[in-house]
């Protein structure tokens, strides 16, 4: 009998403007991920879904890199593993792949292996891995996190918020992480961050309430918007295009190049006009309607019969 589990990782987006690597929001759309202990020692991976051929199967597979880390940390792992992934989230979208990657590892070697790490421990160990909580810990939680860094030390907050729905649009366009760190400031000025340190509190209150009145301004950022904009053809005329179909609120989702749109209505408009932005810029886009997501990581576990 083969041991099996099964991890479920919502997306996420980070930032939402003025919350540079601190504020995250869980969206219900989910990569899956099942590790089946098998008894030949043997490592096997299947990818199915969406870009396929961006995640590797082989041992510098993000998931495996991260179970095999637990697996030493607990001193056992399985004789074999086979991983199968179903990725229904996009590859460096800025919707939290890699946080999807790095808690399904943990979380899934810890369970087959019926390791003692407690959520908190795993928690500050994809903390650790991905560099800041804003991704992880929505993901891990559900819903809209706060998350402050003291040195290693994570403190999280879970924030209550309103149900409703953002639309989310991605053009194809590959923007690395360390470009989009590599484009910020080294220092801001004292304006900029009173201006980025009013916002975000402000932010919080509205997305709570839903109160789309506010969030126009709330979701104003100079601290990484401005300068990331630029890198991703036709961006700033999408935020226009999507404001002037009816969006309350536009912001970059992570580092981009996704784009995140909250309204009370006129989702499917705002999406439209989005993606036609990204058409005349001679780039395609996946575009999606997704609810916040408020259960966070899910971890099945149960035992299944015959050998892979």
């Amino acid at each position: 009998m083969n041991k099996q589990v099964t991890i479920t990782v919502p997306a996420t987006s980070a930032n939402l403007g003025p919350g540079f690597d601190c504020l995250g929001l869980a969206l219900a759309l989910y990569n899956r991920v099942t590790f089946t202990a098998v008894s030949t020692p043997t490592l096997t991976i299947e990818v199915t879904g969406l870009d396929v051929e961006k995640v590797p199967t082989d041992e510098s597979n993000l998931i495996y890199q991260t179970a095999n880390c637990l697996f030493e940390r607990l001193g056992k792992r399985p004789s074999g593993l086979h991983i199968q992934q179903e990725n229904n989230i996009p590859v460096g979208s800025g919707l939290g792949s890699s946080s999807t990657a790095v808690l399904a590892g943990l979380l899934g070697a810890n369970a087959l292996m019926d390791g003692t790490f407690t959520r908190s421990d795993l928690l500050a160990l994809a903390t650790a891995e991905e560099g800041h909580p804003d991704n992880v810990a929505p993901a891990l939680l559900g819903g809209l996190v706060l998350g402050v860094m003291d040195g290693t030390a994570v403190h999280i907050e879970p924030l209550p918020i309103a149900p409703q729905q953002v639309v989310i649009v991605t053009p194809d366009f590959q923007l690395l992480t360390k470009d989009a760190r590599a484009a910020l400031p080294t220092q801001i000025s004292r304006q900029d961050a009173i201006f980025n340190a009013s916002r975000l509190p402000l932010l919080i209150r509205a997305l709570q309430t839903a109160d789309y009145d506010k969030l126009a301004m709330a979701m104003q950022d100079r601290l990484h918007q401005p300068y990331r904009l630029p890198l991703i053809p036709g961006m700033a005329d999408a935020f226009a295009a999507a404001t002037a179909a009816g969006a309350a609120g536009v912001a970059l989702s992570g580092a981009g190049p996704s784009l995140i749109a909250f309204a009370p209505d006129h989702h499917t408009e705002i999406a439209a006009a989005v993606t036609a932005v990204f058409q005349q810029n001679h780039l395609t886009s996946r575009s999606w309607i997704l609810p916040i997501e408020t259960s966070g990581t899910q971890i099945n576990k149960l035992a299944s019969q015959g050998t892979i």
